[in-house]
C-alpha cells in the first residue's frame, strides 16, 4: 500500500512538473563558436537529459575497463585461497586419518597457496609428527613460538615432545612458560601439576594442584586425595631435613583430609608415638581401622602399645576387632598378639575365622607357625605351607601404571615415577619388586618410638 502510494506521488511531481513547463513556454539559444543553436526549452531539457545519461554510461564503461585488471588479480587470490584452505582441510583429515605421507603433501601445499603461516606451520608441524620426523617438527613449533598469536600452539608441542621422549626436565620448564601464556588452561594446570609432583617439587605440586581444582581439570575427591599424599611427601621431606614440627604438621594436615586414607593415619601415629603421645597415636590407627583395616595399621599399633604387658595388648586388639568384626585384618591382628601371649585357643579360633572370610598365603602361613609354636608339628606346619604356596597372592603396594610391587608405600612408584598410582591390591602382573626407601621414604622410618610405662 505505502509503496504503490509512493509510486502514485512520484507520477503527479512528474505530471504537474510537465504542466508547468507546458504553461511557461519558451527558448533556450546557444551561441558558441560562431554557431547559433536555439530550440524549445522542453526539448534542450530532453537533450541534457540525454547527454547526462550517455555521460554516465561512458564513465561506467570506463570505470570497468581500469579496474578490469584488479578484479582479475582479486579472483585469482580469492581461488588461490580456496584451494589453500581445500588443502588445508585435506591435510587436517590426513592427520585424523594417520595417512603421513598426504598430510606432508597437503602441508606443503597449503603453505605455498596460503599466506598464513599460523596455520600451515601446525599442519607441517602435525604431519612431520605423524613421518616421525621430531626433529622437523621441533623447528616448526620453535618457528611457531616467534609469532605471538601461535606462540601458545608451539609451547603446546614442544611440551607435548618432551614428556614423549621422557625428559622431565625439559617438559616441566616449558610447562611453566606455557602456563605464563594461558594461565588457566585446564589441560595445562594438570599437565604441570604431574610435572611438579613428579619432580619431587611437593610445595609447588600444591599450589598447582589447587588451581587445577578450581579450573575443572582434576575433580574435588580425587583433588583431595592427591593433597593428602603432597602432605605426606612433605612430611617425609620435613622429617629429612630435621624439621620435626612441620613433619608432624603436615601429616596431621593429611589425616585430617582423609582420615580413612592409610599411608596418612600410619605417618599420624608413628610420629605422634615418637612424640611419646601414645594415646592420640592409638586413636589415630582406631580411628582408621573402623573405616580400612590394614597390616600396616596393626603394626603401627602394636608398636603404640608395646609398652603393656602381653595379655592387655590382646585387649587392646580386640578394640580393634569390634572397630570392624567382618575383616580378615582384625582377625589375624588379633591372632599374632594372641600368640605372642601364647593364647593358642583364641589365637587358633581368630585364624579360623579369617579364613572363613579371605583365605591367603599370609593366613596359611601363620597356621603354619601356630602349629609350630603350639604343638611343635613340622609336618602339619608344612602341610600349611603347601597351601600358601597354591593360595592366591597376599596384597601388596601395586602401581596402577606400571604393575610394579613396592614393599612400602610412597607418593611416587619407583618403578616408573608416576605420582600418586600405589594401591594396596594382589598383584596381577610380574613386576620388579622394589626395595624400600627406592624413591619415597617407607612409612615405618625413621620415626623412632620412645616406650612409654605401662
Amino acid at each position: 500500500m505505502i509503496r504503490a502510494l509512493w509510486f502514485l506521488l512520484k507520477v503527479a511531481i512528474v505530471i504537474a512538473a510537465a504542466i508547468w513547463l507546458a504553461d511557461r513556454p519558451g527558448t533556450v539559444s546557444v551561441h558558441w563558436l560562431g554557431y547559433a543553436v536555439e530550440a524549445p526549452f522542453w526539448v534542450a531539457l530532453l537533450v541534457a537529459l540525454a547527454a547526462l545519461g550517455i555521460a554516465a554510461l561512458g564513465y561506467r564503461l570506463l570505470r570497468g575497463v581500469v579496474r578490469t585488471p584488479t578484479r582479475i588479480r582479486r579472483f585469482s587470490r580469492t581461488r588461490r585461497r580456496e584451494r589453500g584452505y581445500r588443502a588445508l582441510t585435506q591435510g587436517m583429515v590426513a592427520i585424523a586419518a594417520g595417512d603421513a605421507p598426504t598430510a606432508r603433501k597437503m602441508a606443503r601445499k597449503a603453505d605455498g597457496l596460503l599466506n598464513e603461516p599460523p596455520l600451515t606451520m601446525l599442519l607441517s608441524a602435525q604431519a612431520a609428527q605423524l613421518q616421525g620426523d621430531e626433529r622437523a617438527a621441533k623447528q616448526y613449533f620453535n618457528a611457531m613460538l616467534e609469532r605471538p598469536e601461535t606462540a601458545f600452539l608451539g609451547m603446546r608441542g614442544l611440551l607435548t615432545q618432551a614428556i614423549k621422549s621422557g625428559d622431565r626436565v625439559e617438559a616441566l620448564a616449558l610447562a611453566r612458560k606455557a602456563r605464563n601464556l594461558q594461565p588457566n588452561t585446564p589441560w595445562l594446570l594438570g599437565t604441570l601439576y604431574d610435572l611438579e609432583a613428579r619432580s619431587g617439587d611437593w610445595a609447588a605440586a600444591e599450589g598447582t594442584l589447587q588451581q587445577a581444582i578450581q579450573a575443572g581439570a582434576i575433580p574435588t575427591a580425587e583433588g583431595r586425595r592427591h593433597r593428602t599424599v603432597l602432605l605426606l611427601e612433605r612430611s617425609f621431606e620435613a622429617e629429612r631435613r630435621g624439621r620435626a614440627d612441620a613433619a608432624l604438621s603436615h601429616a596431621q594436615a593429611a589425616h585430617d583430609l582423609m582420615p580413612g586414607f592409610v599411608p596418612a593415619a600410619v605417618r599420624l601415629s608413628r610420629l605422634l608415638a615418637a612424640d611419646d603421645r601414645l594415646k592420640p597415636a592409638a586413636k589415630v590407627v582406631e580411628r582408621a581401622w573402623r573405616q580400612s583395616p590394614h597390616p600396616e595399621l596393626a603394626d603401627v599399633y602394636r608398636v603404640v602399645v608395646d609398652s603393656y604387658d602381653p595379655l592387655t595388648r590382646v585387649k587392646l586388639f580386640q578394640k580393634l576387632v569390634r572397630q570392624s568384626p567382618d575383616s580378615a585384618e582384625s582377625h589375624i591382628a588379633l591372632a599374632r598378639v594372641a600368640m605372642e601371649a601364647q593364647l593358642w585357643g583364641e589365637a587358633r579360633q581368630h585364624v579360623t575365622r579369617a579364613l572363613e572370610i579371605e583365605p591367603s598365603r599370609r593366613l596359611y602361613r601363620l597356621l603354619a607357625e601356630l602349629e609350630r609354636n603350639e604343638r611343635n608339628d613340622e609336618a602339619a606346619a608344612r602341610d600349611w605351607l603347601a597351601k600358601a604356596a597354591a593360595a592366591p597372592a597376599d596384597p601388596a603396594w601395586s602401581c596402577g601404571s606400571c604393575g610394579a610391587v613396592s614393599h612400602a608405600w610412597g607418593g611416587l612408584c619407583g618403578h616408573c615415577g608416576a605420582f600418586d598410582s600405589l594401591s594396596w591390591k594382589a598383584p596381577t602382573v610380574t613386576a620388579s619388586l622394589m626395595e624400600p626407601g627406592t624413591l619415597a621414604p617407607a612409612l615405618n622410618a625413621p620415626a623412632t618410638v620412645r616406650p612409654a610405662t605401662a
